[in-house]
């Protein structure tokens, strides 16, 4: 705004701003639908975890209902297939890898020594290592712990992704009696492509630790490395970590060997490569042609984000997450470009 002033010179005022009443309104819902989504961000988490679980598992259970088994009754089968492969491998798996994991710790100083590394560089780094191996029965147990303290919030998942599996083949008449026939063939196809990415992915991507980790526990146990089993156990959950994971998974595996002998080390140093190349060029070709892949980048970043706001849970949620908020915003950006 301008005025002019008795010499003839112009003098600035000061713009009024007015704020309307619509734009506080709308300013303080959103900031009480912010404060919402943080009070139920627990809610939120089980709900989409739920949802991933459904996924997963839905192409199981559409298959037994192709038998005409009712859709309950095989939704049924397959948690009790689920539950009993899990806690058989639990209960076959976690004690021998505590006991192998506890002597690595302790055995780790000697292979170092054997590699001729002198005490005084190794000793602080290798004894915060070796004490980090020996706790892990500990940690294991305390995460036993918090598991079963939050038992309700398991179960819930579950509760959760049980309804999500059952109203499946319904879900286009349950979205079509709150949006309408339109929206809900467009929320139905958003949801078919979030089924089919987060499924794909997920099935996948356990496939691929499964074969990483059972190929280097037969690899090591053939070539008699001690400690097969947590070496083999790191290699398939580091196998998450696209590029970097197998490369810090079989420097442990390495040192070992090269500790018995240089013949075993490069032995070993082979196998890694061995099984590198062979889930290049064919485990990821076959296994993920489900999924489209997400960037390596992108997934080394959503899995350090996912570390560093939620722990383990974000880790393994974080990549799920970037392929949701994926196709949403594909969707949301095609919507406003037509």
């Amino acid at each position: 705004m301008k005025s002019w002033s008795k010499s003839g010179t112009i003098i600035k005022m000061p713009r009024k701003i007015e704020i309307s009443h619509k734009t506080i309104v709308f300013t303080a819902l959103f900031l009480v639908f912010l404060w919402l989504i943080y009070y139920i961000r627990d809610i939120i988490l089980e709900v989409f975890v739920a949802i991933l679980i459904s996924s997963i598992l839905n192409p199981f259970v559409s298959r037994l209902a192709k038998f005409k088994i009712p859709r309950t009754i095989s939704i049924i089968i397959v948690y009790a297939i689920f539950f009993g492969i899990f806690s058989f491998t639990i209960a076959s798996l976690i004690p021998p890898l505590i006991e192998q994991t506890t002597r690595f710790a302790t055995g780790l100083p000697e292979y170092f020594r054997n590699l001729g590394v002198p005490p005084n560089i190794s000793e602080g780094a290798l004894n915060q290592f070796s004490q980090q191996l020996a706790n892990l029965p500990s940690q294991i147990l305390k995460i036993s712990i918090s598991v079963f303290s939050n038992i309700l919030s398991l179960l819930a998942v579950f509760i959760f992704a049980f309804y999500f599996l059952l109203i499946r083949n319904n879900l286009y008449s349950q979205l079509a009696i709150f949006f309408g026939d339109e929206k809900a063939k467009e929320i139905g196809k958003v949801l078919d492509e979030l089924e089919f990415r987060l499924g794909g992915w997920s099935r996948g991507q356990f496939t691929l630790m499964l074969l990483v980790g059972l190929a280097n526990y037969i690899g090591l146990t053939l070539l008699g490395i001690p400690f097969a089993l947590p070496l083999a156990f790191l290699a398939g959950i580091l196998e998450v970590v696209p590029y970097i994971g197998p490369i810090i998974a079989a420097i442990p595996s390495v040192v070992v060997g090269l500790g018995i002998s240089p013949v075993t080390g490069l032995a070993v140093f082979a196998l890694a490569f061995l099984v590198q190349q062979v889930e290049n060029y064919i485990f990821v070709p076959k296994i993920m042609e489900e999924s489209v892949g997400v960037s390596p980048i992108v997934t080394l970043l959503a899995l350090a984000i996912g570390f560093r706001l939620a722990g383990v849970v974000g880790i393994i949620i974080s990549v799920p997450v970037v392929i949701t908020l994926q196709i949403i915003g594909k969707k949301f950006t095609h919507k406003i470009s037509s």
